[in-house]
């Protein structure tokens, strides 16, 4: 292929995929041909409003990623703690199980008993291998049945590369996953805004400052707008990182799986961020929840009006220097009939660019409708006469 070719073909996969809406995860190609070499085994760079993907190497070879696998034990932690199942003063009760785990750990007891939010300190920042059994034990009763919990729920966020032997990362047989797969859950715990609490934290103690715990991560205090999110290193996975960084409206994910030393795995990631933040801007649309449009006609209920909101944020990626102009379309189902309940789809908001559909999220009703009774008719009648000026009441 030539290199006019090539570049065409390249231009056309960026216009495709960096126009998906949030939520919709993409294995793109790479954005250009880059001008350097990651040294690792695999690598990704996505974009986290649109899961874009600008930089890929290697991104479906299923690899070993040692602690880079607590993100999925967080993840399930930060959802049953959003859906009610865990609160974070509940106690943790350390097992012997917990307990014996090698590797990095805060030195946990049999016996011992420590908050949900301390043992998720100890796991953000220090990769705590004790306190992610302690967690999970806590969170479904066994290690056995988290595990079962963290390999559903990867199926579920279109993880088709991986498949998890404990929630910890330390080695054992047919544990593996991709950097793609990474970035998946990445994108999906920082969602979560509770995990941000303890992700910047650089230095910190527990047990009343008789345990020293100290980021493994050290990007969040070396690179501008860097806010998370997990290391990992074991001999077999060689050296890991998911890291995450933020400047203006553009966030993003790098991948660095299997780099021969520590120093490399941070540079390395550094090096695709460097690169994002430089040839990239996110524009955001809409937020989630954000009123998209007002005063929509709805029959037979009490409320004869109701505002649409969005479903989801919805954001376009453009390369520096391109045109921010876009349209935006509202296309409400047509009519709108009570009852509707709050949450419901309504509609579509679509946005074009140069005439061409970007991106689509849905609208949902603000607020619920009941059907409308025969006082509600009256009420809204006799209150449309009141409304009337005096010299058509007298007609």
């Amino acid at each position: 292929m030539s290199t006019l070719k090539r570049a065409v073909v390249c231009w056309l996969l960026t216009a495709i995929f960096a126009i998906m809406p949030f939520g919709v995860a993409v294995a793109a190609q790479p954005a250009t041909e880059l001008p350097f070499n990651i040294q690792a085994k695999a690598a990704l760079l996505m974009d986290y409003e649109t899961g874009t993907v600008l930089y890929e190497k290697n991104a479906h070879q299923k690899l070993p990623v040692a602690s880079i696998t607590k993100i999925m034990t967080l993840l399930l932690a930060m959802e049953a703690i959003e859906e009610g199942r865990l609160k974070l003063d509940d106690p943790v009760h350390v097992s012997p199980y917990a307990a014996s785990m090698g590797g990095s750990t805060v030195f946990l007891e049999a016996g011992e008993t420590f908050p949900v939010s301390t043992i998720l300190e100890s796991i953000i920042v220090a990769s705590a291998n004790d306190g992610s059994v302690a967690l999970a034990e806590k969170i479904y009763g066994s290690h056995e049945l988290f595990v079962q919990k963290m390999n559903e729920r990867a199926q579920q966020l279109g993880m088709k590369n991986t498949n998890f032997v404990n929630c910890t990362g330390l080695p054992a047989e047919n544990h593996y996953t991709t950097a793609y797969d990474v970035a998946l859950m990445s994108r999906e715990l920082l969602k979560h805004p509770l995990f941000f609490k303890w992700s910047t934290i650089w230095l910190d103690y527990m047990r009343d400052g008789k345990t020293m715990l100290v980021n493994t991560n050290r990007l969040i205090r070396f690179y501008e707008g860097c806010d998370g999110i997990k290391t990992g290193y074991t001999q077999e996975a060689g050296h890991c990182i998911s890291a995450t960084a933020k400047r203006g409206n553009l966030r993003l994910i790098a991948v660095i799986l299997g780099a021969p030393t520590s120093q490399i795995r941070f540079n390395e990631a550094r090096k695709l961020l460097d690169y994002g933040f430089a040839n990239y801007e996110s524009v955001m649309v809409v937020r989630k929840g954000q009123i998209v449009q007002n005063e929509i006609p709805v029959t037979g209920g009490k409320t004869s009006r109701i505002m649409g909101v969005a479903a989801d944020n919805l954001s376009l990626l453009l390369t520096k220097g391109d045109s921010k102009e876009f349209a935006k379309e509202v296309q409400i189902s047509a009519p709108l009939k009570a009852p509707i309940r709050e949450g419901q789809k309504i509609g579509i908001l679509t946005v074009k660019k140069d005439g061409k559909e970007v991106g689509k999220v849905d609208i949902l009703a603000g607020e619920s409708v009941e059907v409308a009774g025969v006082f509600d008719y009256f009420n809204r009648i006799f209150n449309n006469w009141l409304r009337r000026p005096a010299s058509q009441k007298n007609k």
